[in-house]
């Protein structure tokens, strides 16, 4: 293993069982997997899914390779080689049917850029089930009063759920933080969306997250008072904290000042 790549790998069995089948195959989806490591997911995944098309992304070279080798004589699997983060967009671009679900070890540097990538994507999965840091999975499932910047823009597309949590002992080379498994159903309302109002209220509502909604929104409109009574329109609380709005409440707001005329 490369650990430069910040890879490690999942040696749970019962855990790869169950996040194989959180999946919830459909005849017709294409299943993504990122990170496929030494094979350990992708061989479950590879026996739900023999007459569905399965494709690996995998940036270590020697690990393609292997991958290429060990499922040489599965026809509906294939393997990528590249960062996922450049190789994902364009096998999405190219999916002939626009149902597709992303599964993956998640390497902790890139979840970040990935849900932000995905957010943005025209196309989304139907459906994923990612391995992540269990910090981040807290919140980008938190509620109001604990709603996050992270939580706010993945909720708008997708409802996500911590299917379990796992110990670093169930990882070879063993982490330093505990992991969890999140699972992301898309919000078929929202497939249609356009993101970018609502995009830029969540930044400007959480660039300063402990200052009131007030007080972070008379950064682009100098006139409280005038706030103060749109948001009341709302039924919303200007001495109310970001944290405390949830995604329906942002979309509101996010309407209501029409952000990208600001």
């Amino acid at each position: 293993m490369r650990q430069k790549l910040g890879q490690h790998f999942l040696k749970n069995k019962s855990a790869i069982k169950k996040i194989a089948g959180a999946l919830d195959f459909k005849p017709g989806d294409t299943i993504i997997e990122i990170g496929p490591g030494h094979g350990e997911l992708t061989q479950e995944l590879a026996i739900l899914t023999h007459k569905m098309r399965l494709v690996m992304i995998e940036r270590d070279e020697n690990l393609v390779g292997e991958l290429k080798t060990k499922f040489s004589e599965m026809e509906n699997v294939e393997v990528l080689a590249g960062d996922a983060l450049e190789v994902l967009p364009g096998v999405i671009s190219n999916l002939k049917s626009t149902n597709y679900k992303l599964v993956g070890n998640i390497p902790y540097y890139i979840t970040g850029k990935l849900f932000r990538l995905l957010s943005d994507a025209i196309n989304k999965p139907s459906l994923s089930v990612f391995t992540i840091q269990l910090e981040v999975a807290e919140r980008m499932t938190a509620v109001p009063p604990k709603m996050n910047r992270l939580a706010a823009i993945i909720q708008l597309w997708a409802e996500p759920s911590i299917i379990m949590g796992l110990s670093r002992n169930d990882f070879s080379p063993a982490p330093e933080v505990d992991s969890a498994v999140v699972k992301l159903k898309v919000k078929d309302e929202n497939l249609r969306t356009n993101g970018g109002d609502y995009y830029k209220m969540v930044r400007i509502l959480f660039q300063q997250p402990r200052k009131t909604v007030l007080n972070n929104l008379a950064e682009i409109l100098p006139d409280k008072e005038k706030i103060t009574l749109m948001l009341a329109g709302l039924g919303i609380d200007g001495k109310n904290r970001p944290q405390d709005l949830g995604v329906e409440e942002i979309l509101e707001i996010a309407r209501k000042f029409e952000v990208l005329d600001l």
